[in-house]
């Protein structure tokens, strides 16, 4: 029996994918690609509540609105209805750890109990301010700094 030493876990972690040109695609399947594109969500997965979960605080920014969690869930429930999709990962919990991970990539923001896409912002300008610009020139950094260690080992 293998025992485990010790168990690598990311302080962060990126993953973006190059898709075709965002082109006749419904709304939903523009967000459910934007998901693929950031590492939202994996090619080839049926698991997609994560694409709902984004569409609706999407939706929300477009009337100007902040959502609790429970409206999430409710719109994420009626998103679900209104495509003919089954209600697989729609339970609280499963919403919640949705949230977290769009929280975690800076997409979203908590507010007085609330959530919103952050600062009403377009995605666009959320993607260079904290991806582009912050995120990314770190996990850059700390990857280069290991490939110099094994440069000067090897």
């Amino acid at each position: 029996m293998r025992k485990t030493i010790s168990k690598d876990i990311p302080l962060s972690e990126l993953t973006l994918r190059k898709y075709e040109r965002p082109e006749n695609l419904t709304d939903r399947n523009l967000v459910r690609k934007l998901c693929l594109s950031l590492g939202l969500l994996q090619p080839g997965d049926s698991r997609d509540v994560m694409v709902d979960v984004f569409f609706a605080l999407l939706l929300a920014k477009k009337e100007g609105k902040s959502l609790t969690s429970k409206d999430v869930e409710e719109m994420v429930k009626e998103i679900r209805k209104n495509h003919n999709l089954p209600m697989v990962g729609v339970a609280s919990s499963n919403i919640r750890r949705q949230i977290k991970r769009l929280k975690d990539l800076f997409l979203i923001e908590s507010r007085a109990a609330s959530l919103r896409i952050s600062e009403f912002n377009s995605t666009v300008d959320i993607f260079e301010e904290k991806i582009e610009k912050f995120y990314l020139p770190s996990i850059l950094n700390r990857t280069k700094d290991y490939l110099k260690e094994v440069d000067k080992r090897f």
